[in-house]
């Protein structure tokens, strides 16, 4: 077993490390970008996302029905990067047609639909009664 030498062995191997903890962000950033460039469902879910955030503030909804609107929106756009990141790994080993492959994508973006479906409710059981208020008024 091997001890450290001195102070300047471990600010070098923090520095790295520190470095590759940036990195990542980096190319999560850029994953996340790719698919908002990429991908108009994607770019569906953002722009419903912010008109659900607006709606919330207008509606002044709760920090927990804020948080539960939050949750969904961030279940729906996991779902959609994973149904990507499928689609591009199957894409890469199956390039020609297959049955499987076919199978595999319509899973994926069954997720997606199922995940933006349970969103769509969650909105209406979090909505509904603020906008059912605001005409009782």
């Amino acid at each position: 077993m091997s001890l450290p030498t001195g102070p300047e062995e471990e600010p070098v191997q923090s520095k790295s490390e520190w470095a590759k903890f940036i990195a990542g962000f980096g190319y999560a950033f850029s994953g996340l970008w790719y698919t908002l460039r990429t991908q108009r469902n994607m770019r569906v879910h953002f722009t419903i996302a912010l008109l659900a955030l607006l709606v919330g503030l207008f509606l002044r909804i709760s920090p927990v029905e804020f948080a539960i609107i939050f949750l969904a929106i961030v279940a729906v756009f996991t779902a959609e990067m994973f149904n990507t990141v499928l689609e591009l790994c199957v894409d890469l080993a199956s390039p020609e047609y297959s049955p499987i492959a076919k199978a595999a994508k319509d899973v994926a973006a069954g997720a997606v639909l199922f995940s933006a479906i349970i969103s769509v409710i969650i909105g209406l059981l979090i909505f509904l009664p603020h906008i059912i208020a605001l005409f009782h008024r």
